[in-house]
């Protein structure tokens, strides 16, 4: 019999091994292939090889056969790294971000990522960097906004005062 070839293999590898990625049924059809491949006499390293593991993984794929059978080459529950303020620092920081950041002792008028982050590392002793901070606000219900540039030594009842006029000239025509 001739050799078969698949054309364009290293592409075709790359998809396939993105397939199998994909969804949690081809993961776990995927270590029962190798828990197979061991049963049937080849060692770790060699399945490992045949499907671009490492053979330690192969290992702990068979060891978690033996111990819970098919289930235990099912995708088990990923629950993530915790949350790095627990729920009454949820709550109170929820409650800072309702005030001003000046009442914190800040210069700005407005939080943003940066001085979340700030603000988190002084008085709750969390690290957690800027642009994580920016999704906290929003996961919070807050949004970030910009604020509104001023002319540096502008009198603000004379700024009101020429956009009243500019409005009423507007009105007219």
């Amino acid at each position: 019999m001739r050799k078969l070839e698949i054309a364009d293999a290293e592409i075709m590898q790359l998809a396939i091994r993105q397939e199998i990625e994909r969804s949690e049924e081809s993961r776990y059809d995927h270590r029962m292939h190798g828990v197979l491949l061991v049963s049937c006499g080849y060692s770790c390293t060699e399945v490992g090889q045949l499907l671009d593991q490492a053979a330690t993984t192969v290992q702990r794929w068979v060891g978690r056969f033996e111990r819970g059978g098919f289930d235990g080459l099912r995708d088990g529950d990923r629950t993530g790294r915790p949350r790095a303020l627990d729920e009454s620092q949820w709550r109170r920081v929820e409650a800072d971000l309702r005030r001003t950041p000046r009442e914190f002792g800040f210069e700005a008028g407005l939080w943003d990522g940066p001085l979340l982050s700030e603000h988190l590392h002084k008085n709750y002793g969390v690290r957690l960097g800027a642009r994580q901070c920016q999704r906290l606000i929003g996961q919070m219900g807050f949004r970030l906004r910009k604020p509104c540039p001023q002319v540096a030594q502008s009198d603000p009842a004379r700024v009101a005062a020429v956009k009243t006029a500019a409005r009423g000239k507007a009105r007219r025509r």
